[in-house]
């Protein structure tokens, strides 16, 4: 009895320590997120970002699809297209700080999708144990169906830390892309 009573205590003990996490360790995902804290810091000066070769986007994005947020102005750098590592996204996201200028607000990691189809995910990437969204359409002409992860490293994101976009980010009147014309 005492011997039952120890081993169903022992699996007890284990099953209530067994991390419910998908993907890496809890600790691996931690020091990745640090890698890009520090990577990104620099990049809270907005000219540092831009000699990194981050290219600003001149519209402010919001979510079209009728959700409430924005991912604020995206800076791409496609020499880190396709990457998973922490310390290089392929775009940093930044928002206007009411003086004119811009602040830091995240990341964006995309990487393009093997097959180019919608309809398969069987290459679906992640990071920090959690699975890029997608596989989206492009955004632009040109730009390949691809799988994207967002990161709110340097503002609060209500809906989470790796939702697309972020209610507490906002685009001012004038700053978003024209929608286009219908076609007569």
């Amino acid at each position: 009895m005492v011997r039952t009573l120890a081993l169903v205590l022992t699996s007890a003990t284990a099953i209530a320590v067994t991390p419910a996490v998908a993907g890496p360790e809890p600790g691996r995902a931690a020091a990745d997120k640090a890698v890009t804290y520090r990577v990104t810091a620099p990049y809270q000066q907005h000219a540092n970002g831009v000699r990194a070769g981050y290219k600003p986007d001149q519209y402010c994005v919001f979510d079209r699809a009728g959700g409430t947020g924005a991912l604020g102005y995206p800076h791409f750098n496609h020499a880190h297209d396709n990457s998973t590592d922490p310390a290089k996204p392929a775009a940093l996201l930044y928002e206007d700080d009411g003086k004119g200028g811009k602040r830091l607000v995240g990341v964006e990691w995309l990487v393009y999708d093997r097959d180019q189809n919608l309809r398969t995910d069987d290459d679906r990437p992640s990071m920090f144990g959690v699975p890029f969204k997608g596989p989206n359409r492009g955004n632009y002409p040109g730009q390949p169906v691809h799988y994207a992860l967002h990161l709110w490293l340097w503002k609060k994101n209500p809906e989470g830390q790796f939702a697309t976009y972020n209610p507490a980010v906002t685009c001012l009147p004038g700053t978003t892309r024209p929608q286009p014309s219908p076609s007569s």
